[in-house]
């Protein structure tokens, strides 16, 4: 009976380290699955749609460049360039390089959205107005 214990506390931590490294493997990959999560499941992008062909796209560059300027100004890298692809970029391009990604990928999340793809999982549903049924 010690012997069967003692193989199932030893199976127990060889799950456990398991689990460990794959997590450690995964972790640098949640923030971006956060992110495409939240533009995908929790933004209503027929709303944000018009409001981006009113001219809101602007509103949403001007942000992306001040990101990249504050983001440059104050992180910079540690030998003072970024290596992306193979290529040696310079601080603010590299900036630019990650946070148009950001935006590209905040994009793709709202025409997933918008093209049905997890029907109604993909995004808010409006409440029924109560209005409309107290008219008919």
């Amino acid at each position: 009976m010690y012997a069967l214990i003692e193989s199932l506390i030893q199976l127990f931590w060889a799950v456990w380290s398991v689990l460990g490294s794959v997590g450690m493997l995964l972790l640098p990959v949640v923030p971006l699955l956060m992110w495409v999560g939240f533009w995908t499941f929790a933004v209503d992008w027929t709303k944000l749609r018009s409001f981006f062909l009113k001219g809101g796209w602007i509103g949403l560059m001007l942000l992306s460049l001040v990101a990249v300027l504050v983001w440059g100004v104050v992180a910079p890298p540690a030998d003072g360039a970024h290596y992306i692809l193979g290529k040696q970029l310079s601080n603010f391009v590299g900036k630019t390089v990650y946070v148009t990604g950001l935006v590209c990928i905040m994009l793709l999340s709202g025409s997933v959205q918008l093209a049905g793809v997890f029907g109604k999982a993909g995004g808010p549903t409006p409440p029924e107005s109560l209005e409309g049924d107290a008219a008919h």
